[in-house]
């Protein structure tokens, strides 16, 4: 399926709620003037603490329809970090541990007839520390009550793209401000009138719950999720061996706005 349909897919498929999908055009932000690019609460500490030892487990939120990238990217980010001076081995060096959960493990297919085998469910899923929630075109009560009861314990609960819906039904962004893919922004805003929506930005970013816009900004708000645990030489590094050039995730005391999460 092509990426536009899948998000009118999604769009329409997140609201079984009676959701009208609203495509409209915005300028590309996805230069290198990171001034314009992330919302964040200035007034919160949003430096984690990662433990000294051992894995971070980061749980990847799949369903029927998932967008490649939407995953794919963080989880580039996550598996590619190097610690040099973390524990005394290559294990704890890479401190990031990965796994896909959805309703069973039975094979989905994702976008353009990708196919996955989830690693967990809903119910046996180890709890994570990290949460990531890509387009998708499934959703179940049981999807929504993970991702919430996971949400309590997490360091870090992220959407990417029309992932911010999920995370609106779940009710995790009733009163903070969030974005999505362009092309969802006003259907965002009309089905979630208590979620202010922010438009242009390639990461909205709070405490716990943070949001992009979608596709390579996934990358960038992971990139921005190692940077709080291990700072900016880490997060560099990683963006350097991936060879991904965009300062989309670099944030500063100079471009940080009020009205984060």
């Amino acid at each position: 399926m092509k990426r536009r349909n899948f998000i009118n897919a999604m769009t329409a498929a997140v609201s079984a709620v009676g959701m009208n999908a609203v495509s409209i055009t915005l300028p590309d932000n996805t230069g290198t003037d990171a001034s314009c690019v992330h919302l964040v609460n200035e007034s919160n500490d949003l430096k984690l603490t990662p433990p000294s030892k051992g894995k971070i487990p980061v749980a990847i939120v799949i369903s029927s329809g998932v967008t490649m990238i939407d995953y794919a990217g963080p989880w580039e980010v996550f598996q590619d970090v190097y610690v040099p001076n973390r524990g005394e081995d290559r294990a704890d060096k890479r401190p990031f541990s990965l796994y896909t959960v959805s309703d069973s493990t039975n094979p989905i297919v994702g976008s353009a007839g990708l196919k996955l085998i989830p690693e967990y469910t809903f119910q046996d899923a180890p709890t994570p520390k990290v949460v990531v929630i890509p387009a998708q075109g499934g959703q179940s009560q049981a999807m929504l009550k993970w991702i919430v009861k996971a949400s309590e314990t997490a360091d870090v609960v992220m959407s990417v793209c029309t992932g911010a819906f999920i995370l609106a039904q779940a009710g995790l962004l009733a009163g903070k401000s969030a974005t999505t893919h362009h092309e969802s922004l006003d259907s965002l805003a009309k089905e979630f009138p208590n979620v202010d929506v922010k438009r242009g930005l390639r990461f909205v970013e709070g405490p716990k719950i943070s949001s992009a816009g979608g596709l390579t900004s996934g990358i960038d708000l992971a990139l921005r999720v190692v940077e709080r645990y291990f700072g900016r030489e880490v997060a560099n590094s990683t963006a350097t061996y991936m060879e991904y050039e965009s300062k989309g995730w670099m944030v500063s005391p100079t471009n940080q706005s009020p009205g984060g999460q």
